[in-house]
């Protein structure tokens, strides 16, 4: 506290008149101040003035000397022939061709290799019915029995999640939406999709409407994703337990219901199942198991089908980080979005072949899940998640002895069988990201104020941690596929100013430097991270959602300064770059959801 406000000048003025009892403490302080003085003296690798850090603003605001512009916005035209935006009415045929709800995980592919024209895709994660539909009285998904939700509501909710591909022009300097595009797409949660992988034609995948068990049409609550080096789009199903209907099913405690109550499913915050039998679990009790996948899209190919790829694993997928190992496999790693949930790492059997597309088409389809312990030494290890093999003490868990007859059954119940495992509970795991120039991965703990001092972990500290922190992951050797690595803790968020939060930013952060609640990253061609933030407000930190940037190297090593803010009660999302840096796509959703 005492270095993040006074100078080392300060600190040695007020040395002349410091008794001798206190010089220890005086002593330390002015160590730090040293060190917050030297760390400034050193240049930072971001170079713009940072932002002065606003409670609540009406609008955005960005670093001077940087323009930032709208896009696109919920319920703009996508395809041709959409018709135009009536906010407040209803209508889902219109919403198939429009700008879907609260845009997430972003990403851009270039076309000819352009950094100035390419394809932007977009996750639409969820909808707000209140903001969306005024009159409700309340979000839809809060209103008791969903009196005032209509049918042709629900059908424009299911519309408006799922995803967009567009295509994307820069010209004289701003970037729009080539209207009429090839490309341009919406995937909506009635799109048909393929199932593939281990789980594919389970027995629990299947449904009266897909009795083969390898058809879904949909997909749910899509929030972060990543990009193949072959171009495709991993977006990732997250939070798809509040689709679903009845809470009655899950009694009496079924097995069934017991893996159903893991994932918080049925949770009735929407009122789908009222209209449509696939989200009623008491008529349809394996509709659940067909989300909570990563789903694999060609944005090149409108007409491709999207395939959900079961190999990964069935949770609340918030990232799909990967890099090419450097055997030539393919590294995903993912992070399960819920206290006490998660980190993961898939490693597929086959090699990348940068040559052809259609040699990665399932690639995907067959590879080693594994989940995360970390040990208080630094160290960890990666379980695998593969039925009847024998872990290092030669022990076999994933048996049918213990619930699991197959691997399709693994991947269904990936929780329920890294539970098996003892894998290390997290504080919310969200995005995860790899960083290309070091190998370093990246991964962002949002919160967790359920957690009790009693069961805190060197990985994860702070007590009822309302703030969250970043951990940064070194694979043993450089090698994404070996079955361990070593950690610390980047940061610790929160404000500095305050002891007992904890905080650990390095003190040439200033007071617009500090943030709370880290969610998704992005690390830019020269290796450098960025960080967007979901949670912080006028109330819980006194400060707007944003972007953060975060040196990762040398004396500055966890220094952090503002980029961008958001309207308040908006989240910051999908933060992803042209590989030129010319350019920074950040997604905004649900401003005004909150008061102030």
């Amino acid at each position: 506290m005492i270095a993040a406000r006074l100078s080392r000048r300060d600190l040695m003025r007020g040395l002349v008149a410091v008794s001798v009892a206190a010089e220890a403490v005086w002593s330390e302080a002015l160590a730090a101040a040293e060190a917050a003085d030297g760390a400034a003296q050193v240049p930072s690798p971001f170079d713009f003035p940072e932002l002065d850090v606003a409670p609540a603003s009406e609008t955005h605001h960005v670093a001077e000397g940087y323009d930032a512009d709208i896009l696109i916005r919920w319920g703009d035209a996508v395809l041709p022939g959409a018709p135009p935006f009536e906010p407040g009415r209803p209508d889902p045929a219109a919403q198939t061709k429009q700008f879907g709800y609260n845009n997430d995980f972003l990403g851009f592919l270039p076309l000819d290799g352009r950094p100035d024209h390419g394809l932007l895709v977009v996750n639409h994660e969820y909808t707000n019915g209140e903001l969306m539909f005024p009159g409700l009285g309340g979000r839809s998904d809060r209103d008791g029995g969903f009196a005032s939700v209509t049918r042709e509501i629900v059908d424009a909710e299911m519309m408006a999640h799922g995803g967009a591909v567009l295509e994307v022009r820069r010209e004289g300097g701003k970037w729009h939406v080539v209207p009429d595009s090839k490309y341009a797409r919406r995937i909506t949660a009635e799109t048909e999709m393929t199932i593939s992988g281990p789980a594919a034609g389970h027995h629990r995948m299947r449904t009266a409407a897909d009795p083969t068990g390898t058809r879904v049409r949909g997909m749910l609550n899509n929030c972060a994703g990543g990009i193949t080096p072959w171009g495709t789009w991993l977006t990732c199903e997250e939070n798809f337990n509040g689709y679903f209907w009845s809470k009655a099913a899950a009694e009496p405690l079924t097995p069934e219901a017991r893996a159903l109550r893991r994932y918080g499913a049925p949770a009735e915050w929407y009122a789908w199942g009222r209209f449509h039998d696939r989200f009623d679990t008491l008529k349809e009790p394996n509709e659940p198991n067909r989300f909570g996948w990563v789903v694999e899209i060609d944005p090149f190919d409108p007409a491709s089908t999207p395939v959900k790829r079961t190999a990964l694993g069935r949770f609340k997928h918030e990232g799909a980080g990967n890099v090419v190992n450097g055997d030539g496999r393919f590294v995903i790693y993912q992070g399960d979005d819920e206290q006490f949930d998660y980190v993961y790492r898939f490693v597929t059997d086959g090699k990348v072949d940068p040559a052809s597309r259609e040699a990665n088409r399932d690639l995907l389809d067959s590879g080693v899940l594994s989940v995360a312990r970390f040990h208080a030494d630094g160290t960890g290890e990666w379980l695998p998640l593969v039925h009847g093999r024998p872990n290092k003490d030669g022990q076999v868990w994933l048996t049918e002895a213990y619930g699991f007859k197959d691997q399709g059954d693994v991947l269904i119940h990936t929780r329920l069988a890294a539970d098996l495992l003892g894998a290390t509970k997290m504080d919310r795991p969200e995005d995860i990201d790899v960083n290309p120039k070091t190998g370093k991965v990246y991964l962002a703990l949002t919160n967790n104020t359920k957690r009790k001092a009693d069961r805190t972990d060197a990985a994860n500290p702070r007590a009822s941690n309302a703030f969250g922190h970043i951990i940064e992951i070194i694979p043993s050797d450089g090698d994404h596929a070996a079955d361990t690595f070593s950690w610390n803790i980047l940061i610790q968020c929160g404000s500095p100013a305050i002891a007992e939060v904890g905080a650990t930013f390095n003190p040439a952060t200033t007071e617009n430097g500090w943030f709370g609640m880290p969610d998704n990253f992005a690390v830019d061609a020269d290796g450098r991270l960025w960080v967007t933030t979901d949670g912080n407000s006028p109330r819980k930190t006194g400060r707007a959602d944003g972007v953060w940037a975060i040196e990762t190297e040398g004396p500055r090593r966890g220094a952090s300064r503002c980029f961008f803010q958001v309207p308040v009660g908006a989240e910051m999302c999908g933060p992803c770059f042209t590989p030129d840096l010319e350019t920074f796509f950040v997604a905004v959703q649900h401003p005004g959801e909150t008061e102030l």
